[in-house]
């Protein structure tokens, strides 16, 4: 069964986050996905490369997954800090 924890964990294995958080039901998942490595990249590019730490899950068992992806810049920004 998927759940938020091991969508999170695959995530925190193929890329460096400087903060990472998934939730869900069990059916329906929210990423939010703060990295360096979003810099310079447009904001499928970002998502192309979430989606390439979780392979052959993305097509087999996540069928709803949206993703919200920050540089740390970004991220900063947001949070009006």
């Amino acid at each position: 069964m998927v759940t938020p924890e091991s969508i999170q964990q695959g995530i925190a294995a193929g890329m460096v986050t400087e903060h990472l958080t998934v939730v869900g039901d069990g059916a329906h998942f929210e990423a939010v996905v703060v990295s360096a490595e979003f810099l310079g990249k447009s904001r499928v590019q970002r998502h192309q490369r979430v989606y390439q730490t979780l392979g052959d899950r993305m097509r087999e068992e996540i069928h709803a997954l949206s993703i919200k992806t920050f540089t740390p810049q970004e991220w900063e920004s947001a949070a009006g800090r």
